[in-house]
C-alpha cells in the first residue's frame, strides 16, 4: 500500500516529532489534530525550530523547509483524519483515552487506512479489539526525541495483517528510521528493559543509596550511558514512566515491576520532569 497522506493525533513532543520526520525525510502530506489550538501552535513552532537547525547544518535548504511546513495541516477536528492513508495516535499513555480515539478513528477513516499507536507499553491487541479493523492496527513506537532517535519498534497485534506490517516497516524506513519488530507483550522490548532500570534507580534514591547526581554519574561514567536513568526519566516524563511501570506490573503480576513509592509521590506532587520544570532535577532556569 502506497502512503501519501499521513495523520498524527496529538501535537505534543512525540506527535510533533513524528509529524516532522513524516515531512522530512518522509515527504508526505500531513494532518495533525489536537483538542485545542495551543498544542498545535507549540507543535508547529517546535517543528519549525528543528527544521531551521537542519537548514543551519546544510542538511536542508530554506525552500525545502518551507515546503515541509506547507505540507503540514493542523486541525482541532479529528474528523480531518478521513483524508489520511495512515494515522498514528500519539496522545498521553492512558489506555482509556487511546481506545476512545481508536473507536473514533475507526468510524472516521477509510476502511483501507492503517491505524497505528505510539503507545510505550499498552498491548496492541487490546487497542485493536476496539475497532472493526484489527487487521489494520499495529504499534509504531517511536523513541524520544523522534527526529534524533533511529529506532522504531513495530508491534503486531494478534490480528495484524502481513500487508499492514510490511507497509509500516517501509514507512519507517522512508522516515529515515530503523524498524525493529517486537512481540505484543506489555512494554514490548524497549520499556520492558528500560523502565525496570529507571525504577531501580528511583529505589536507590528513595533508599538513600546515593544522590540523584551520584546515581546518574555512576551510570554515565561507569556504564557509558549517554544519560543517567534519573535524568532520562525526567526527559521521558515521570507520569509516563509511572504509567508504563503500572502496565508492566498489572500485565505480568510480577513484583519486580512495582513502581517505587517515591516515583508515585513525585507524580502526585506534579513533579513530572522537564515538562513541568521539576522532577529529580530542577529545570526552572531552562
Amino acid at each position: 500500500m502506497k502512503i501519501k497522506t499521513f495523520g498524527v493525533v496529538g501535537a505534543g513532543q512525540m506527535g510533533s516529532g513524528i509529524a516532522q520526520v513524516a515531512a522530512f525525510p518522509g515527504g508526505l502530506e500531513i494532518f495533525i489534530s489536537d483538542v485545542s489550538g495551543e498544542p498545535l501552535q507549540k507543535g508547529i513552532a517546535t517543528i519549525s525550530r528543528n527544521l531551521n537547525r537542519l537548514v543551519a547544518k546544510q542538511k536542508l535548504t530554506a525552500d525545502q523547509k518551507d515546503d515541509c511546513l506547507r505540507r503540514i495541516t493542523t486541525t482541532t477536528a479529528i474528523e480531518e483524519m478521513e483524508r489520511a492513508d495512515f494515522v498514528v495516535e500519539a496522545v498521553s499513555e492512558v489506555e482509556s483515552l487511546k481506545i476512545d480515539i481508536f473507536r473514533k478513528l475507526d468510524t472516521i477513516c477509510r476502511p483501507e487506512a492503517i491505524l497505528a499507536t505510539n503507545t510505550s507499553s499498552i498491548p496492541i491487541t487490546r487497542i485493536a479489539a476496539a475497532t472493526r479493523r484489527p487487521d489494520r492496527v499495529l504499534g509504531m513506537h517511536f523513541m524520544n526525541p523522534v527526529p534524533a532517535m533511529r529506532l522504531v519498534e513495530i508491534i503486531r497485534g494478534l490480528a495484524t495483517a502481513g500487508e499492514t506490517y510490511d507497509t509500516t516497516v517501509e514507512l519507517a524506513k522512508q522516515f529515515g528510521k530503523v524498524p525493529v519488530e517486537s512481540s505484543d507483550f506489555p512494554g514490548f522490548i524497549s520499556n520492558r528493559i528500560l523502565l525496570p532500570m529507571i525504577n531501580e534507580a528511583v529505589y536507590a534514591l528513595f533508599e538513600g543509596v546515593g544522590s540523584a547526581k551520584a546515581i546518574d554519574d555512576v551510570m554515565v561514567l561507569g556504564m557509558n550511558h549517554p544519560m543517567g536513568p534519573l535524568a532520562l526519566a525526567d526527559l521521558i516524563g515521570l507520569d509516563t514512566c509511572l504509567s508504563i511501570l503500572s502496565v508492566l506490573y498489572e500485565g505480568f503480576g510480577d513484583p519486580k515491576y512495582r513502581p517505587c513509592p517515591l516515583l508515585r509521590k513525585y507524580v502526585d506532587a506534579g513533579y513530572l520532569g522537564r515538562k513541568s520544570g521539576k522532577g529529580f532535577y530542577d529545570y526552572g532556569n531552562e
